[in-house]
């Protein structure tokens, strides 16, 4: 993964503040997902096997989308696990070093904390609103936006993509991440216009379109 949109991302990041709440009462934990709480008393002793390790890491990928929705016990595990790494932004990294799911999640993630943070950006707002006037459904993203365009379509669009991951629709998921990132390629000329600050938008959105495109590859080759 590469650097730039991880430490864009910041060392917080808000999607997965445990206080934050959004539309997500639909979403259940899984039956028979959890985390080993062996592995994780391993991992803070460093005590845990290269296999160990990766078992960990699917264990956390398939339980992050859930968050919202994890009981008190499993908050408590995450924590420490998240402690133990460094913070929120060192638990991509570390899941980022796993091919298959936990790669593709800490990618994914990395791209849903870039939109967090430019959805709420008045010239990548007027951008955008600016675009949909003349593609009101850019290519990839129709039936996931509302027809207007506000500060929170982008974040919007991060929710969604949660969401599918969540629900297992990793190839729904990839091909909306995917197509987010071409959407907000195509308005980032027009942001940086208007405010230099987010001249950046267009190279974090590429590399996010590659790192998850690798990742995506990669995860289908260990399912076939």
């Amino acid at each position: 993964m590469r650097e730039k949109p991880l430490h864009k991302i910041g060392d917080e990041l808000s999607r997965l503040r445990q206080e934050l709440t959004r539309g997500a009462e639909h979403l259940s934990q899984p039956v028979g997902f959890g985390i080993d709480g062996e592995l994780v008393s391993g991992l803070i002793a460093d005590e845990l096997s290269p296999r160990q390790e990766a078992e960990l890491a699917g264990q956390v990928a398939r339980l992050l989308p859930f968050h919202y929705v994890q009981t008190n016990t499993y908050a408590s595990i995450m924590s420490q696990v998240t402690d133990h790494l460094g913070g929120q932004q060192k638990l991509v990294d570390w899941l980022d070093r796993f091919p298959g799911l936990p790669r593709l999640t800490a990618r994914l993630y990395v791209l849903m904390g870039l939109l967090d943070g430019f959805s709420e950006k008045h010239a990548v707002v007027t951008a955008l609103r600016e675009f949909r006037e003349r593609t009101p459904y850019p290519s990839g993203l129709k039936g996931y936006l509302v027809p207007e365009t506000d500060d929170e379509t982008l974040a919007g669009l991060a929710s969604r993509i949660e969401d599918l991951l969540g629900d297992g629709e990793t190839d729904r998921c990839v091909e909306l991440a995917l197509a987010t990132t071409v959407c907000a390629r195509q308005i980032a000329p027009r942001a940086a216009e208007l405010d230099p600050e987010v001249d950046d938008l267009g190279e974090l959105m590429d590399h996010c379109h590659q790192d998850i495109q690798e990742a995506a590859s990669a995860e289908d080759r260990t399912q076939g």
